[in-house]
This record gives structure tokens, C-alpha cells and sequence, in this order.
């Protein structure tokens, strides 16, 4: 059966190819994103009418689950390629011809808000914004910008879109990290570019749509796709210590890694951790989905145990990677191994605000009645 799921796991020698090209060059190679747009990889959450196959969260999900098995940049690649379709095309209202070649890749930022000034026939922008994972590799930027008009700034019109193509934006050579860094999060900057008025659409999530993924909440799909590259990187991590343990004498030892206790448990202890986390992170996303296609309201508690489940499974990722890593030994210091790049990832994940750790003691407050504080419960309500 042709699916998202089965051709992300045919592309997976082809991403575990170039990975060693991507951490270091900093960016994805033009040969996978090539072969994601050729698949449709990237417009799998977009509505048809926005170009898009409209698969259900949970094919999102192990989508990009896929392609982090064989490297977490790449996988950080598709997962923002994704989202960027998903909540951005949509609003191609009166631009649409900008994304009729399946080819076209897009990137965006939230991450800063930059400036338009109203002109005549549509506005001028200027800005920089920051972590603009893929844009190496995309030729359409949206960029978060405030509107602004002879000199003020219109304060009842909220935050839009500015859709901008090559050669309207240049990359500025700022991602310098230990992990992901392969996933070319760099900057971008604009630079008085003008944009016409059809290219300024409605923010991340704001179109209303038919769509029951344009529907369900905001910060529940931010949130959903970064476990999914969670549970890439700790499968691979784990497997990769199995197929470690099966072969590895320890040195002053007798004894093969695998027939210690210590590794024994290690690998028990990670599986655990790994597909329990996972599995309730499926069990509440199939509730919700179930939910929103049936029209049905998702209660603020609902939101809060899957913003919990989401954080504790990424938690639990790296807890079963850190656990595996030990066992390992010095072998999953070696650069080369993959171990050693794993667990440099996948502490990136567990850092971004959509799963960071400080949103289970949010979703706590609402457990217990109490208002959420943090953006993800607090600033995004969904539909």
C-alpha cells in the first residue's frame, strides 16, 4: 500500500546516506528534499484545495517518525516543511499559483515578527527571523510581520503573513549547534521587499476552512510532530545499541555486552519508557481526531493531558536514548556511531517550546483547576 508512512520508509537509505553531508554542511541536502517534495511528503497536512493529500494526524505523525529513524535533521527538515504547509497554505487565497509545482518547498518563521509598510498595490518589508529550518532548500519564505501605515503601526490589525519568494530573502549563516545540525535553522533576512497585496494572508492557523485539520487545535499539531521525531530518534538509538550489544566484547571483560545485566536491563528499561509514552500519545490523538471530525468540542482538560502526553513521551525518548547511551560505553562516543549524533539530537527536541518539559507542570495546573500560564495551554486555544 502507497502511503506517507510507506514512502518515508522507502526513502530512509537515501536520507541515512547523505546524514554525515547534512551535519556538516548545516543544512539538508537538495537530493532529499528533492525526493520529500517528489512524494509529497511536505503537503501531507494541507487541505486538497491548498494542494495538499490531507493525511490524519497520526500518518503525520509516524511520517516523520520515519524519516527520523534514519536522521534527525532530515526528519526536523520534513516536520517544518510539513507544518508550514498545513497552517500556511491554506491562506493562499489570491496567491495559489505560487504553489501548483509539487516542487515548490516552503519555509516560515514565527520566531520574530518583522515590519510591513503599506504602499500602494501592497507593502514593504523588512525583517530577521530566526530558526527558518529548510530554508536552503525552499524558494518561498513566510514571515511573520506587523502591519504598519505612514509611519504607525495599525495595532487593530493583528500579525499576518508575508509570502515571499527568491531572491526577496537571503540566508544569514547563524545555526551553530551540537545537535540537529543538519536541519539549517539559520536566519533569514528581508530587506525592503515588496509584496504585493494577495501575498499577505492570514498568520499561522488563522484560515478558517472546512478541513478537519485546519480545525483541530493550534498548539495539539504544533506539539505532535515534534514527538514524532522523538520516537524516530529513540528507535534508532535503541536498535542501534541491540545491534552494539550483539557484537561488542567490552574491554577487560570475558563477557559480550549483551549478556551483562546491566545492558539487559538498559534495553528493557528504554523500550518501556519509549512505547509507553508513545503508546498514550496515540490513544489521545486518535480520541481528539475522532472529535474534531465529528464536530465535537475538545475540552481545555483534554488539551492539557495531550500537551502532557506529548512533553512526557519527548521526556521519555530521552530518557531511553541516555539510558541505552550509558550501557553503551565509550562506543556511543565515537563520532561515526549512531549513538553519539542521536543523543546530541534529540536533546533539541525535548527543547522546543511546543514539548518542553515546563508544559507538564501547566498541564498539571489545569488538572487541578487552576488557569494555564504557559503559551501552549494559555496562547493557543486552537480553532
Amino acid at each position: 500500500m502507497n502511503t506517507p508512512v510507506t514512502q518515508a520508509i522507502a526513502l530512509q537509505p537515501l536520507v541515512r546516506r547523505h546524514a554525515e553531508a547534512n551535519e556538516r554542511q548545516r543544512h539538508l541536502s537538495a537530493e532529499v528534499a528533492e525526493a520529500f517534495a517528489r512524494k509529497g511528503l511536505y503537503r501531507i497536512a494541507a487541505p486538497l484545495d491548498a494542494f495538499g493529500s490531507e493525511a490524519d494526524p497520526l500518518t503525520q505523525v509516524e511520517t516523520i517518525e520515519a524519516v527520523a529513524c534514519a536522521d534527525g535533521s532530515a526528519a526536523w527538515n520534513l516536520m517544518i516543511g510539513i507544518e508550514s504547509f498545513g497552517l500556511i497554505a491554506p491562506g493562499f487565497v489570491e496567491c495559489r499559483h505560487l504553489l501548483e509545482d509539487p516542487m515548490v518547498v516552503m519555509c516560515s518563521s514565527t520566531a520574530a515578527v518583522g515590519r510591513a509598510d503599506k504602499v500602494e498595490g501592497g507593502y514593504r518589508v523588512s525583517g530577521q527571523w530566526q530558526f527558518v529550518s529548510g530554508c536552503h532548500n525552499s524558494s518561498i519564505f513566510g514571515a511573520t510581520v506587523r502591519i504598519w501605515q505612514n509611519g504607525e503601526r495599525l495595532e487593530e490589525i493583528p500579525n499576518r503573513y508575508a509570502i515571499l519568494q527568491q531572491p526577496d530573502w537571503r540566508i544569514l549563516d547563524t545555526w551553530y549547534t551540537g545537535g540537529l545540525c543538519g536541519s539549517g535553522s539559520h536566519d533569514v533576512m528581508v530587506e525592503d521587499a515588496f509584496v504585493p497585496d494577495s501575498q499577505l494572508i492570514a498568520p499561522i492557523g488563522g484560515t478558517r476552512h472546512s478541513s478537519p485539520l485546519l480545525n483541530f487545535p493550534l498548539g495539539a499539531r504544533l506539539a505532535y510532530n515534534k514527538v514524532g521525531i522523538a520516537w524516530g530518534l529513540a528507535r534508532a538509538a535503541i536498535d542501534a545499541f541491540v545491534e552494539l550489544a550483539e557484537g561488542k566484547v567490552p574491554r577487560f571483560s570475558s563477557r559480550g555486552l549483551r549478556d551483562r545485566p546491566r545492558a539487559q536491563r538498559a534495553v528493557a528499561e528504554a523500550e518501556a519508557r519509549f512505547r509507553s509514552g508513545r503508546a498514550l500519545v496515540v490513544e489521545l490523538l486518535d480520541e481528539m481526531w475522532q472529535l474534531v471530525q465529528a464536530r465535537g468540542h475538545i475540552t481545555s482538560k483534554q488539551r492539557a493531558l495531550f500537551q502532557l502526553a506529548c512533553s512526557d513521551s519527548v521526556r521519555g525518548c530521552i530518557e531511553a536514548v541516555s539510558t541505552v547511551v550509558e550501557a553503551a560505553g565509550t562506543s556511543a562516543n565515537q563520532q561515526g556511531h549512531p549513538l553519539e549524533r542521536i543523543s546530541r539530537d534529540i536533546r533539541v527536541v525535548g527543547q522546543h517550546i511546543t514539548v518542553a518539559p515546563h508544559n507538564i507542570e501547566d498541564a498539571g495546573r489545569i488538572l487541578l483547576g487552576l488557569p494555564a500560564q504557559e503559551m501552549m495551554l494559555a496562547g493557543m486555544t486552537g480553532n
